[in-house]
């Protein structure tokens, strides 16, 4: 198998094609689920009771040229001295099952775990605690790449 060429975007960005891809579906995929939603966030209120928070989700991927490179061992060590300190109050941790094409067409699919993490409007540093994941993620385990989403959320605990 021949070498990929590299495409405008992999040499803007910085990033493999398919990795590129992957992350591409999976941002796609999300919009559209965000896009779907029944509830409608105002910028100002939430009904119920609820508050306006904000949504942080990073989409790490576990593998790397098609073989899995961040055990569950890896992964759990990550979470206890990376991610946990910087949000003791709690988050999420959901398996993920991505996919995206090659630049040939064919299908990848890895392994992903994605972090959910709420937090309120107040929270000014909460964004740059997230990137700091990011980054310790992909150097730690040599990713080319961790997908960020941030969107508005009605939280009510009840």
């Amino acid at each position: 198998m021949g070498r990929t060429q590299p495409t405008r975007v992999s040499c803007i960005l910085g990033i493999h094609p398919a990795r590129f891809a992957l992350l591409s579906v999976i941002a796609a995929a999300v919009l559209a689920l965000a896009a779907c939603a029944d509830i409608e966030v105002s910028t100002s209120e939430c009904e119920d009771g609820g508050e306006l928070w904000h949504e942080y989700r990073l989409f790490m991927g576990r593998g790397s040229g098609g073989e899995e490179v961040v055990s569950e061992e890896d992964w759990a060590a990550f979470l206890t001295d990376t991610i946990t300190p910087r949000f003791p109050d709690g988050l999420s941790v959901i398996d993920v099952a991505g996919q995206g094409a090659n630049a040939d067409g064919t299908i990848e699919r890895e392994r992903t775990k994605m972090l959910l993490v709420l937090v309120p409007p107040s929270d000014e540093t909460a964004l740059n605690r997230m990137n700091e994941i990011g980054a310790e993620y992909k150097q730690r385990f040599t990713q080319d790449a961790v997908l960020r989403v941030i969107t508005p959320a009605c939280v009510a605990f009840k």
